[in-house]
């Protein structure tokens, strides 16, 4: 049963609002006092402040619209998730796919310890993109010519993690769309590239980037492949709010990295091999509804996010309880207009947030994605 989520974007959006500014609060005092003297320290007290904020995001995930994923995968895949650092692969087809890696990552236990590579403009969303900020997640500006050294540095920055991380690349750089798939078919046509029907071109100079520099120190890549259940809703953040199901297959393969090819280039084709591959399983799952031969699990929804929610919530509600006494002796106009105005706040920020995350709505790049296809 789904519900108006316009009901649920305040009580919600006071929620993520206030927890998550002592959240940024928190990481901001960490990151003056602890990270100058002690970057991994820091960052070990920072996966433990981070999650109190992401954790939400799982709750309504899992406990408020109950989205269930089918994941299919061997059982050395099973047997090493969250027990290595991995770089994590995925195609782009939805507006959750991020949210999807985080559920996976928390059932791993590296949800806080848990990185990607994204557009420059997911840094300044309130709460969440500050969070990231924070987190040691790398932005671009999706201009190879500015991003090169940016993503060196960053990939620096990741050797002495001292903890299990996963870090996720998007190498479609984009959501699918049907605009950007015809975009896509015809640069492949332009350059005798097997046309795509189910995914984008990867660009694979951030990808190549990525194996040449973390290779010595990052022994796997998970392959996922992400698709929503054939005859189910595709689940949106707005969805989510409503309360409405939906579910997804993911596919999960473990590549040794030691087993890609040495050179930028031999990466690249191995890249744009591995697409095709999602491409033709992506087709045959839509035409004769077969999705892997891998075994599939359930991924069964922990405990913990729901418990975090109701702390917040406990806290939320005593602070109101306080504030209510205290305007109860001093209220007047000004004290009721700081209230209202605060409200306002919180709901524009989670329409901000589910704005940002609506492939419809995402923004747009600097550069023609043909342009940007061809010097990928």
């Amino acid at each position: 049963m789904t519900i108006p989520a316009a009901l649920v974007f305040i009580p919600v959006g006071v929620l993520f609002l206030i927890s998550g500014l002592i959240v940024n609060i928190i990481q901001l005092v960490f990151f003056i006092t602890v990270r100058p003297f002690s970057r991994s320290l820091y960052r070990r007290i920072n996966k433990t402040v981070a999650e109190l904020l992401w954790l939400q995001l799982i709750w309504l995930f899992d406990w408020w619209a109950c989205i269930k994923i089918n994941l299919y995968a061997d059982a050395e895949t099973l047997e090493r998730i969250g027990k290595e650092h991995a770089l994590v692969l995925s195609n782009h087809r939805s507006d959750i796919d991020w949210l999807i890696g985080w559920v996976m990552a928390q059932r791993a236990g590296c949800l806080g310890s848990s990185l990607a590579i994204m557009k420059k403009e997911a840094k300044y969303l309130p709460i969440i993109g500050w969070s990231m900020w924070f987190s040691d997640y790398s932005f671009l500006e999706r201009s190879w010519a500015k991003d090169e050294n940016n993503l060196k540095a960053g990939f620096k920055r990741l050797e002495d993690f001292p903890m299990t991380f996963w870090l996720a690349l998007f190498v479609e750089g984009t959501r699918f769309t049907q605009e950007k798939l015809e975009v896509a078919q015809e640069y492949a046509s332009i350059r005798s590239l097997p046309s795509p029907r189910n995914v984008l071109i990867p660009r694979t100079k951030g990808f190549a980037s990525a194996v040449s520099h973390i290779r010595s120190f990052v022994p796997a890549i998970y392959d996922c492949t992400v698709t929503v259940q054939n005859n189910q809703p595709t689940p949106t953040l707005l969805r989510m709010f409503s309360g409405q199901s939906s579910e997804v297959n993911l596919q999960m393969r473990r590549h040794k990295m030691s087993e890609l090819p040495e050179t930028d280039d031999g990466i690249a084709q191995w890249c744009q091999d591995l697409f095709i591959t999602k491409d033709a399983q992506l087709e045959k799952y839509f035409t004769k509804d077969v999705f892997s031969d891998l075994d599939v699990h359930q991924i069964n929804r922990p405990i913990k996010p729901l418990i975090v929610v109701i702390i917040w919530l406990c806290i939320l509600i005593y602070g109101g309880f306080k504030l209510f006494q205290w305007l109860s002796v001093v209220a007047s106009w000004k004290i009721i207009f700081l209230l209202v105005f605060f409200l306002v706040i919180a709901t524009i920020t989670m329409q901000v947030l589910i704005q940002s995350s609506e492939s419809q709505r995402s923004t747009p790049a600097k550069r023609p994605l043909q342009e940007q296809l061809i010097t990928a």
